[in-house]
């Protein structure tokens, strides 16, 4: 019987539907996190009298023939792409992105890397940096006289000193874009990488080429509803029921089967 194979799938499906569930409930507090969402498709079917074969030597034809499902099957794990609510915190270096856009940094090998998280810290040494320690391009120093620290809706950072009037411009952060958002890779941390599916990164000025803006100040909470998180729960929950439940009947249905005298 297909039923068990067709079912094993769909309980399968069920269980990577409930495990997307709780990286999200999970994620509930990360700052700048984005719910996801697991895509399945079908699986291919058997054709066991394909639709338009001819049935009778007048041409009568199958208007839709005898096809059978073979189960499900993942097709894709997706970002859902939203804006988290903003919370103020009040401190200096702590900014959200208001729109599209993602902050570059370097990684210890080199390459680049992209996050929303804003919740930005300063080394020993005033160089800016995320809280796993990665400079945020492109490498901003903030000197160690510096009394206070500003950064405008476009990306530029000011200093200001106790005995000037004047502050002193200390960099510009740009934000990056990408084609396709979904196609980036996710490594961790708040961290993406490009891919092929994303496209290239593009490099633009908060408030241009249709990137967000900044806000200092803030922080954007993750955009994961608790409500629909744990509707979406439940529907796996119960679709994994009724899976294992046409195992059962399969079952029954073969132990009856083999008890016939």
């Amino acid at each position: 019987m297909k039923a068990l194979q067709i079912a094993a799938t769909g309980m399968a499906a069920q269980q990577m539907r409930v495990d997307v569930v709780s990286q999200n409930l999970a994620n509930m507090s990360t700052t700048g996190y984005n719910a996801r969402r697991a895509d399945f498709a079908d699986l291919h079917y058997e054709q066991m009298a394909r639709p338009g074969t001819i049935s009778a030597t007048d041409g009568t034809m199958l208007p839709t023939g005898i096809q059978v499902g073979m189960g499900v099957r993942p097709s894709a794990v997706s970002i859902v792409l939203a804006q988290g609510s903003l919370v103020q915190t009040g401190g200096d270096l702590d900014l959200a992105i208001e729109g599209r856009g993602y902050l570059e940094v370097v990684l210890p090998g080199g390459g680049a890397g992209f996050t929303r998280d804003g919740a930005l810290k300063r080394t020993g040494d005033g160089l800016i940096v995320t809280s796993e320690g990665h400079q945020v391009a492109p490498g901003i120093t903030i000197p160690a006289e510096a009394r206070s620290l500003a950064i405008n809706s476009e990306g530029e950072v000011y200093a200001y000193y106790l005995n000037r009037v004047e502050p002193e411009l200390l960099g510009q952060l740009s934000l990056i874009g990408f084609s396709n958002e979904k196609g980036l890779e996710a490594i961790g941390s708040n961290l993406f990488l490009e891919t092929a599916a994303s496209g290239p990164p593009y490099s633009g000025i908060p408030g241009e080429e249709g990137l967000g803006t900044l806000r200092q100040g803030y922080l954007e909470e993750s955009s994961v509803d608790a409500v629909r998180e744990v509707t979406e729960l439940i529907k796996a929950q119960r679709g994994y029921e009724l899976n294992a439940k046409v195992i059962t009947a399969a079952d029954q249905m073969l132990s009856a089967t083999t008890q016939v005298r």
